[in-house]
């Protein structure tokens, strides 16, 4: 699949919603939002987990809103259940101000299938209220595939069968060389990102730099949760950080990130990129800038064109650019972009990624010590 496309059918007809949420006020509101909006239907309403599955089995909706705790079968089971037997879009509706139990269990059922999360509206916040409406839409065009019993992502560091990884890219005096990678994602990124971070040794010799699109208010639970999917250190950029190896840097909520020419972090507030505060095209420029040959970039799943521009500078500059390929993403757009343009040295599946990413680890090691990893295995071999 490229860039998610609107169907002709649906284009003629209303987008079905089956709402589920445990509190019967936020069900009211959301029912209300969604069918104030304009070509949106909502077919049908429940309360719980067991109610997700069996109203989307019978109803067959083009997306359905599920908030996570619910009691008895919470939002994470139904997710599960709902992508092995009738794969539909799913927008987790959730507040961004939860504890970290329910944050967790938000980027759990993300990785189990779910599309993406936004924060519950409220009557005094138009912004939240347009955010699903504008959410609703945009997911309800992707298509999903089954998750028949899909292994935990960021297993690949404890043995991943059948993932092969390709020989590191570039010369060998190059992959010494490299001091900095950074990573784009959107749509599907949380489950991508655990797979990739999950598979690194705590002692990663390179910094990572971040930009996820998600929701305002939740990258700080993302980050938290990501931290317990890898060994590496994952936190949230403030200005003026600087890097270290075996960290991960998120970008915050509505500053782009980037570096300046000592490698330090510098948030700003420059305009959006379509819409999008952080952009990765920030990110990506700035490591042309003050890396070039010395730096990775990495695309991975989402929607749209983000960090395609940004790319193509570091390609040019001489850096490593890779993008997911289209069988291991949830949706293609953003490094499809990124390909058309010629700014994609290597497409590699995500597995694909991690492993050569961990390769990364294993040959500077060997490079600047003269013999392998004690106690590492061959990732080419994993």
């Amino acid at each position: 699949m490229v860039e998610p496309k609107r169907c002709p059918a649906r284009r003629a007809r209303p987008i079905r919603v089956v709402v589920i949420d445990d509190s019967p006020t936020a069900c009211e509101l959301l029912v209300a939002i969604l069918q104030g909006a304009e070509g949106i239907q909502v077919i049908g309403v429940g309360h719980t987990g067991e109610d997700a599955v069996r109203l989307t089995k019978r109803l067959r909706p083009d997306v359905v809103t599920m908030d996570v705790r619910m009691p008895k079968m919470d939002g994470l089971e139904a997710t599960r259940h709902i992508m092995c037997e009738v794969p539909t879009p799913i927008v987790i509706v959730t507040g961004s101000n939860v504890m970290r139990a329910e944050a967790n269990l938000t980027f759990e059922a993300l990785r189990a299938g779910a599309l993406t999360v936004v924060s519950k509206p409220g009557l005094a916040d138009p912004e939240t209220c347009d955010k699903v409406v504008q959410t609703v839409r945009l997911m309800s065009e992707v298509p999903v595939v089954h998750h028949w019993g899909r292994r935990r992502s960021g297993s690949l560091a404890r043995g991943a069968e059948g993932a092969v990884a390709p020989p590191f890219p570039g010369t060998a005096d190059h992959r010494e060389r490299v001091q900095m990678i950074g990573i784009a994602a959107s749509t599907g990124g949380p489950a991508a990102l655990a797979t990739v971070l999950g598979a690194l040794p705590a002692d990663f010799p390179v910094p990572i730099l971040v930009v996820q699109h998600v929701t305002r208010g939740f990258v700080a639970g993302l980050a938290e949760w990501l931290n317990g999917e890898t060994p590496l250190h994952v936190g949230l950029a403030s200005h003026g950080d600087m890097p270290q190896p075996g960290t991960v840097l998120l970008a915050p909520d509505d500053y782009h990130m980037q570096v300046n020419a000592r490698g330090i972090v510098e948030l700003c507030r420059e305009p959006p990129y379509k819409g999008l505060r952080p952009s990765a095209n920030y990110l990506f420029r700035s490591l042309a800038r003050a890396y070039g040959p010395r730096a990775v970039g990495v695309v991975l799943t989402g929607m749209g064109d983000d960090g395609a521009e940004g790319l193509e500078m570091l390609h040019q500059a001489g850096g490593l650019t890779v993008a997911q390929d289209e069988q291991s993403c949830v949706v293609y757009g953003m490094p499809h972009e990124a390909i058309v343009r010629n700014a994609v040295d290597h497409v590699l599946s995500l597995d694909q990624i991690a492993l050569t990413l961990g390769q990364l680890a294993r040959l500077k090691w060997t490079l600047n010590n003269g013999s392998s990893i004690p106690g590492r295995g061959d990732f080419s071999r994993l």
